[in-house]
């Protein structure tokens, strides 16, 4: 066993450990930042594999590591520019998560759903 994880030599300063507490339950096992606008595509990610387009306003996004179980918090963004709301809501109606798809639907205030020029999602909870 061990207490804390130390760099590469990577890291300068005074910060060259972290306690493994913080990396295995205190930081976001995935996150995801991606376009729906265009050619659907994911800009960046950790932990995040790819996007599928299931209709309007309906993405869902795949992590390349599982998580332990569904009981995950998801955290997230989306935007489509300034002069616009948009609610970003999980709808489990459509597809309930699983440890490696989560399926989000992106929607105006009205209800009206909504492709988006950004979609920010993050994962928190164990890995499988």
């Amino acid at each position: 066993a061990f207490d804390t994880l130390s760099t590469s030599g990577q890291i300068s300063g005074t910060a060259v450990s972290v306690d493994t507490d913080y990396l295995a339950y205190g930081s976001a096992k995935s996150w995801t930042n991606a376009e729906q606008i265009g050619t659907n595509s994911v800009r960046d990610s950790f932990n995040g594999s790819s996007i599928t387009d299931n209709a309007t306003g309906d993405l869902s996004i795949t992590v390349t590591s599982a998580m332990g179980n569904i009981n995950y918090a998801h955290v997230g963004t989306a935007g489509q520019g300034a002069n616009s709301l948009i609610n970003i809501s999980q709808n489990f109606d459509v597809a309930a998560p699983t440890t490696t798809v989560s399926r989000y639907q992106m929607a105006y205030v009205n209800d009206t759903l909504i492709d988006v020029a950004s979609i920010n999602i993050g994962l928190l909870g164990d890995l499988a």
